[in-house]
């Protein structure tokens, strides 16, 4: 294959958590402006399925679905219906996530139980989930959206350990389940956003944006359109020999 034939995702099928607006949205508009067609699934259907609509312009075909991904059975509806309706599944984006401002010493349980419940185990049901339509096809690439924010400490300006905590798991379980999948042609990989303005960075940025970026080495924020290439490459045959990596966006934080 030739480098544009390695990239091409044209015909796959990919299943994009929390894909209705944010970072989700750009990098699922990212895979189907390769070719992929896109199932995208949150809590809120409405911002969904007016993606759906969108990314339908771009010639791929579409499916909008609610889901919360703390329960399986959610979960299994949408990979049912991506079944029903594709007949294939090739690529699962692990992208929806909460957090919770507290500091540590105050934090409540209510709110690490929250993240944790949809940061992290609502990783391993769906990629569970999901996986079990990829042994079957014998293909089929995972990538979980990690953050700097799992690898690094941060002083001051990011009270959200139950965050950084989901993420550091959800790195080891990358790694951990790339190893164990390997054997099914499943590759599984994870991208580390760094700071990207977001409805749940905001107020963060608005706040400690100054300090944050004090701490990377570009001096600016990302934008969302900066994730296109680092999930198309994770999701296509380019990266057919990746598996188990941490891929940071971070604009050199994780460098220094």
């Amino acid at each position: 294959m030739n480098v544009r034939e390695m990239f091409d995702l044209n015909g796959k099928v990919a299943i994009v958590t929390g894909g209705g607006r944010g970072i989700g949205l750009k990098m699922a508009e990212g895979l189907a402006e390769l070719g992929a067609n896109i199932v995208l699934c949150s809590r809120k259907i409405e911002n969904c399925e007016k993606a759906a609509q969108d990314l339908a312009k771009l010639g791929v075909k579409t499916l909008a679905m609610a889901c919360d991904v703390k329960f399986s059975a959610s979960i299994q509806s949408v990979v049912d219906k991506t079944l029903e309706k594709f007949g294939r599944l090739d690529i699962l984006v692990n992208n929806s996530g909460v957090t919770w401002g507290e500091t540590p010493e105050e934090h409540s349980l209510e709110g690490w139980e929250k993240v944790i419940d949809t940061n992290l185990t609502g990783v391993f049901l769906f990629s569970q989930i999901a996986g079990r339509a990829m042994i079957r096809q014998k293909r089929g690439t995972i990538i979980n959206i990690a953050s700097v924010m799992g690898v690094i400490g941060i002083q001051e300006g990011a009270d959200a350990i139950a965050y950084s905590a989901s993420k550091g798991a959800l790195i080891t379980f990358t790694k951990d389940l790339a190893a164990k999948w390997v054997k099914y042609n499943i590759r599984v990989n994870a991208i580390a956003p760094g700071w990207f303005p977001t409805d749940m960075t905001h107020w963060v940025l608005d706040h400690h944006g100054k300090k944050i970026l004090s701490l990377v080495p570009m001096g600016r924020f990302g934008e969302p359109e900066e994730l296109k290439g680092a999930v198309v490459y994770l999701a296509s045959d380019a990266s057919s020999y990746v598996t188990g990596i941490v891929l940071p966006v971070d604009g050199g934080q994780l460098a220094v």
